[in-house]
């Protein structure tokens, strides 16, 4: 059989990467797709000369130009951004190119019109890369639980944000101060909103919300709130209550619609999740069959991207070479199969809480606080009243689940309480070990 063509779209360090492992696995690769893999194209601006690249390997900073080729059957793009990442995949799919990305950003924002595209010209897009590095989530949900009903999946899916909510526990250290090491480590750029507002953790779980549930790519429905605001002083609380802080995206199959949503999370010290610590990425799919299953790995860099690329050439190569017009087995994205599962609003959600309200040391504040939560319909699972602080004590309330546009207003009447010092700070609980 003729070799399979490829064309990799950006040569930085994950480019670099690919290019390294198709090289030197190259037998190996070989002998579990039948077929030979060829590198015939290289898109770059900065050629690499430390690559050693072979003399048959054509480089150029012409993209369009390099999907429209007739010597490439695959696109490997892993230039990042949004723009012109997407009008070159769009040009790459009109002119019968597979593709393998992992860039989130544009799936998650654009995806469902690239995949259209691809169906129309019977093509496949793969982005295993594209959510948590090297755990290959997406293959699980689509292939090992495709015999189940996926209820829920929550995972800490952005190494930044958990390795400085790690260090923020275990050495007691402020926000800002934590984040500039991860900025001088390399694990947070130099804007690091993405990773600490939580849109990356978004992008990646609209993704799999869309696998888990058959729902079309909906990023922009997705209830998103960073880390920015967690306090050393609320990661202590939450342990001295048994929890610890991660930063969670939580999919979730409700009788009203699904939930979607990032943000800081309370979870048992017990669960298996609240211990990935450090830059790990871990996912919790809870199924109806086969019950809960946790997937652990190193989340990025450039072995564990690389690794998932050459894994989508084999399985893209292996379905490439089994059906006649190389659409592949199985549909990326089906869009006749797409539900119309609504997607709840905030407002609609249901959790529980830890609250920290700061409060003059006064007779009658507390009682005042549980009586507004009480009448509110809100059940409180504990309460702990900490040290004082300069002119106020804080409280510390756990509750019971409730929806979230009831605790909104419970919150409001709280905040217009004349004892009440600050903004009264509110954290979501959740337990996953059911």
């Amino acid at each position: 059989m003729k070799p399979v063509r490829l064309a990799i779209l950006g040569l930085g360090t994950v480019g670099g990467g690919i290019l390294k492992l198709l090289q030197e696995n190259a037998a190996e690769i070989k002998r579990r797709t039948g077929r030979e893999i060829q590198i015939t194209h290289v898109g770059t601006r900065r050629p690499r000369p430390d690559l050693n690249l072979d003399q048959k390997i054509k480089q150029s900073a012409d993209l369009l130009n390099i999907v429209a080729q007739d010597d490439v059957d695959v696109v490997i793009e892993v230039m990042g951004g949004i723009h012109p990442a997407y009008e070159v995949l769009l040009e790459a799919i009109k002119h019968g190119k597979h593709i393998i990305t992992a860039n989130k950003a544009l799936l998650a924002e654009h995806g469902n019109e690239l995949f259209k595209a691809a169906e129309d010209h019977s093509v496949q897009i793969v982005y295993e890369a594209a959510v948590a590095g090297g755990i290959p989530i997406i293959k699980v949900i689509r292939e090992g639980l495709a015999a189940n009903k996926i209820d829920w999946l929550a995972g800490i899916i952005n190494g930044t944000g958990n390795f400085i909510l790690t260090e923020m526990r275990d050495k007691g250290r402020a926000f800002d101060d934590v984040l500039k090491e991860a900025q001088e480590l390399g694990y947070a750029e130099a804007d690091p909103t993405f990773d600490v507002e939580g849109i990356d953790a978004a992008h990646k779980l609209t993704l799999l919300a869309s696998n888990a549930f058959g729902i079309p790519l909906q990023f922009s429905k997705v209830y998103t709130e960073g880390i920015s605001k967690i306090t050393a002083q609320d990661v202590k609380y939450a342990e001295e209550l048994g929890y610890r802080i991660k930063h969670l995206g939580i999919a979730r199959r409700t009788a009203n619609g699904i939930e979607l949503r990032v943000h800081p999370t309370l979870i048992p010290q017990e669960e298996l999740l609240a211990n990935v610590n450090g830059v790990k990425n871990a996912i919790l799919v809870q199924a109806n069959a086969v019950g809960p299953t946790l997937y652990y790995g190193a989340g990025a860099g450039a072995g564990p991207t690389a690794s998932a690329i050459v894994a989508d050439v084999v399985d893209l190569v292996r379905d490439i070479s089994y059906t006649e017009d190389g659409a592949g087995t199985v549909p990326q994205l089906a869009f006749e199969a797409l539900t119309d599962l609504p997607i709840l609003n905030r407002e609609e959600m249901t959790t529980g809480y830890y609250l920290r309200v700061n409060a003059e040391d006064q007779t009658g504040v507390l009682a005042d606080i549980t009586t507004i939560l009480s009448r509110a319909g809100i059940s409180i699972d504990a309460i702990m009243q900490q040290t004082r602080l300069k002119d106020s004590i804080p409280i510390v309330i756990l509750t019971d689940p409730i929806q979230e546009s009831i605790m909104d207003e419970a919150l409001a009447k709280i905040q217009a309480l004349p004892a009440i010092h600050g903004e009264t700070i509110r954290i979501r609980l959740e337990s996953l070990d059911q």
